[in-house]
């Protein structure tokens, strides 16, 4: 795009991610003294909100109701259903005293809510008439990460955790609600112009205590893969351990079904990661604590540049009044450079510009963030065009995004290829599987790369060959190096 370059974005991502929630005032990480762990500060803080109120706008309708539960889950609690407990319990947080006094029981904190949540509809339903039944909170969790931390990607307190929880009579409902929040998840990140890969993740990789999950991944900038919301459909595996039972339609007592979805604060590294450049972020409107940004650029006499300003904060009311969220930007001793600079970083979708020649014609110039390229406006119709130029850029936004990730799969049948593709530019590889686990994880082992799953639906390999075994490929595996 015009006027702008993406090579420091994409070649060195890391530090740029890094410098621009610093740069931005979005995410203070590493100087709090406790490790995977940080503060969303006012800015950052804004564009979270504004996520979570997109995805509170798709699962309210669906029928979902909010709760908030304890932080702490008694041990006893966690460890009820087993394969749930192995698949956490080296990431557990533990308190273990009250003040100086040692508990009889201890606490977790919070690493997911499928145990306590359940614990609590024991209580809660004793019918079918009371299904399907769906929860869900946005709270902190906490996971002992032992790799590399992440400021957003990899953290040790996660604290922006969308899980939804949700109870059925039957396993055929279950399945219902596993498509309706895979169709949910889609409309989130269409909303926020995330492109993504569905894809069922292979059984020794689902969610502990699953019959099966499934996950939406997406490209990051430097080609690495980012794990963005899974969906579990749990079975019967946690009622079974809690004893839940419910009366059916035909009088019998039966354990209910269950299913769970996650998102957490890696849809905000997303948003930042995927629309961003060389100068900053580049917000969607939607998500955009600023979605105008007003600039006067005073010059001549003290009346001539009181004019301006004052003619600034009157277009900037009007567009207020129009719908849209405005700042003026009238800080005095700073040039209009820097104050294009810090709005830029910033990721503001769009920035009027006004001095005195435009007021002498009664224009405005305008910006949008992603191209830069300039252009004047009428002022009578600028709130119009403010219109036009944010949906403009949201399509924008969307189509580059969607073109990034399809230049980035890549469909192969050598493992050389693969190989070679995974090493120099990342992405994801799919090659032909035949359904045996030790195949797919021989080829993670050969590849140096994580088995994402089958595409989801399912994708038939017709007339392929397993590149392992050589038996006739049933799908395509997908691979990838991941965060």
């Amino acid at each position: 795009m015009a006027g702008v370059q993406r090579e420091k974005w994409r070649s060195d991502f890391p530090r740029w991610f890094d410098w621009i929630i610093r740069e931005a005032e979005v995410y203070d990480y590493g100087r709090y003294p406790v490790k995977g762990m940080g503060i969303w500060m006012p800015y950052g803080f804004q564009i979270r909100r504004r996520i979570i109120d997109v995805i509170r706008g798709v699962l309210d309708p669906l029928g979902h109701e909010e709760v908030l539960f304890p932080l702490l889950i008694p041990e006893d609690l966690l460890r009820r259903e087993s394969e749930h407990i192995r698949g956490f319990e080296d990431e557990v947080y533990w308190v273990t005293h009250g003040g100086l006094e040692p508990l009889d029981v201890k606490l977790a904190l919070r690493p997911t809510s499928e145990t306590s949540i359940t614990y609590m509809e024991t209580f809660w339903i004793h019918s079918y008439k009371q299904l399907p039944k769906k929860y869900y909170q946005i709270v902190s969790i906490f996971r002992y990460e032992t790799k590399a931390t992440r400021p957003m990607i990899r953290l040790r307190e996660v604290t922006t955790f969308k899980e939804a929880h949700t109870v059925h009579d039957s396993f055929e409902d279950a399945e219902r609600q596993v498509l309706e929040a895979i169709d949910a998840y889609k409309r989130i990140y269409d909303e926020l112009a995330i492109p993504y890969l569905v894809s069922r993740r292979p059984d020794w990789d689902k969610f502990a205590g699953a019959l099966y999950t499934i996950a939406f991944d997406t490209v990051l900038p430097d080609g690495r893969v980012l794990q963005i919301g899974t969906v579990h459909n749990l079975g019967q595996n946690f009622t079974k351990a809690f004893d839940f039972k419910i009366q059916l339609r035909d009088e019998s007592l039966d354990h209910p079904w269950q299913t769970s979805y996650g998102i957490s604060d890696r849809v905000v590294a997303t948003v930042i990661a995927i629309h961003g450049d060389d100068r900053g972020l580049i917000l969607p409107p939607n998500v955009a604590p600023v979605q105008v940004v007003v600039i006067p650029i005073p010059s001549g006499d003290e009346e001539r540049k009181k004019r301006v300003v004052e003619e600034a904060k009157r277009i900037a009311e009007e567009l207020r009044s129009a719908g849209y969220r405005v700042h003026v930007d009238d800080r005095e001793g700073e040039r209009p450079g820097a104050k294009f600079y810090h709005w830029e970083a910033r990721g503001v979708p769009v920035r009027v510009e006004v001095g005195a020649r435009e007021l002498e014609k009664g224009e405005a110039t305008v910006a949008a963030r992603d191209t830069l390229e300039r252009r004047s406006v009428p002022l009578d119709r600028l709130p119009a065009e403010i219109g036009k130029e944010l949906e403009s850029l949201r399509e924008r936004l969307h189509r580059r995004a969607w073109e990034w990730l399809s230049s980035n799969v890549a469909k192969l049948r050598s493992v050389k290829e693969a190989k070679r593709v995974l090493e120099e530019r990342r992405g994801v590889v799919e090659l032909p599987w035949c359904g045996k686990d030790e195949c797919a994880q021989k080829l993670e082992e050969d590849l140096g790369a994580r088995a994402l799953g089958y595409p989801w639906p399912r994708e038939a390999a017709e007339g392929e060959a397993c590149p392992v075994c050589g038996e006739p490929a049933i799908t395509w595996m997908r691979y990838a190096k991941t965060y």
